[in-house]
């Protein structure tokens, strides 16, 4: 989350793919998968953030 914040989009996404590929809980994982929408947004790719949003909420 620091990375997020610092603006190191690119180093972000990459720990949260890594944290999707360890973490098991649906709590866990919804709140990666929504972090992930919101950097995506961030970058303008909105179609690919509605996805990671939408897998969130399931």
């Amino acid at each position: 989350m620091l990375t997020q914040s610092e603006g190191n989009y690119a180093k972000a996404l990459q720990n949260y793919y890594e944290a999707m590929r360890l973490k098991i809980d649906p709590y866990d994982r919804s709140y990666i998968l929504y972090n992930i929408s919101l950097i995506h947004t961030s970058n303008g790719e909105h179609t690919k953030a509605l996805e990671y949003y939408f897998r969130a909420l399931e």
